[in-house]
């Protein structure tokens, strides 16, 4: 089973029918996406669900109806414990971007943290969850994947938010203002705290 947000809202693959509740069902092998997408943010449904045939062929298939946005981004820890976490659109995230070049996705994760916060020393100690996520640019949809690391640094010099990306705030976060901050944040965030 896989999860894919648009904004707070999952689109469930699966390949199990279940009961509708509060959620609707659709066939993967003929679904309009544009449509799930239009539902799930103009309805008070909670949830939609793609099921499909193959459990090991259900992301793959998705994957094929939006164009990809590859990206990496990182969980960082300092030497206090405290997570770095950016303030963007008005949402506390974590530092995340798109890959550039022939850059490794480990290599894209650590240089957009990098740029996004001004944290450097960064050391990858795991990698964590890959998140999914629809969102609109130009007037189309586009499914974002990004491939999460935890990194932990010693760094503990000024802190410097990419302006340019948005970003109004970049803060170490202790374990309770990390729980207050995630209460204003995405879905698929929160998973990875």
């Amino acid at each position: 089973m896989y999860t894919i947000y648009v904004g707070d809202k999952p689109i469930i693959l699966t390949n199990l029918v279940s009961k509708e509740t509060d959620f609707k069902s659709f066939l993967l092998k003929s679904v309009d996406i544009d449509k799930v997408i239009k539902t799930l943010n103009s309805t008070e449904l909670k949830a939609v669900h793609l099921v499909g045939k193959k459990s090991n062929k259900l992301l793959k298939r998705f994957l094929k109806l939006l164009p990809n946005v590859i990206a990496g981004g990182g969980k960082v820890r300092n030497a206090n414990n405290e997570v770095l976490f950016i303030y963007r659109n008005d949402k506390w995230d974590l530092p995340k971007g798109k890959t550039e070049g022939k850059e490794s996705i480990e290599e894209t994760a650590i240089r957009e943290v990098e740029e996004e916060t001004g944290v450097s020393g960064l050391k990858i100690s795991k990698p964590l969850p890959t998140t999914y996520h629809i969102f609109k640019r130009q007037g189309k949809y586009r499914i974002k994947i990004t491939y999460w690391f935890e990194m932990t640094t010693k760094f503990d010099g000024k802190l410097f938010p990419q302006q340019d990306e948005g970003i109004t705030k970049v803060e170490w976060l202790d374990a309770k203002s990390s729980e207050k901050a995630l209460e204003n944040s995405y879905a698929n965030i929160r998973i990875l705290i």
